[in-house]
């Protein structure tokens, strides 16, 4: 059995007005993501994990923001289509263990419910899901809260 690996990164600026999507869950923070999608950095960081393993580019070449198709669109549909690709060329998720970097809202008890809805839009185990939260320590743009960062391994084969 071949096996490969991806990994993602992303970054979205915090704004005003905005709702915040992380891991496909709403989450009650006093600011949003900034983006041409929902900007959930972390499904973001999974897709681009999961492309890259498969070696099928990246979710810009997939999900451009200059398409009026993906306008705001709910990043678990983004999600679920690059499972599809990833399955389309012959491979099936082994696991994802993926980190956020937020100074705020804490996120620690929101991860179960981002695993839950993570595992339903790629119709796999739960169990095959690790998303962790971090903080910078008050530095950087994720310190000064101007933003969230989100990366993800997955392991496929």
């Amino acid at each position: 059995m071949k096996i490969r690996v991806g990994f993602g990164y992303d970054v979205h600026r915090l704004v005003p007005d905005r709702e915040l999507w992380l891991g496909g869950i709403r989450l009650e923070h006093t600011a949003g993501l900034s983006g041409h999608s929902d900007a959930d950095v972390l499904i973001h960081a999974i897709c681009d994990a999961l492309l890259g393993a498969a070696n099928l580019r990246d979710i810009g070449f997939h999900f451009p923001d200059t398409s009026a198709d993906y306008k705001d669109i709910d990043s678990k549909i983004l999600l679920r289509h690059t499972m599809m690709l990833v399955r389309q060329a012959g491979y099936e998720l082994g696991n994802i263990d993926a980190t956020v970097a937020a100074e705020q809202p804490k996120l620690s008890p929101f991860i179960p419910a981002m695993k839950q809805s993570l595992a339903a839009a790629l119709s796999v185990p739960e169990a095959d899901i690790s998303i962790k939260a971090t903080t910078t320590e008050k530095l950087g743009f994720t310190g000064r809260q101007e933003g969230i960062a989100a990366y993800a391994t997955v392991l496929i084969g």
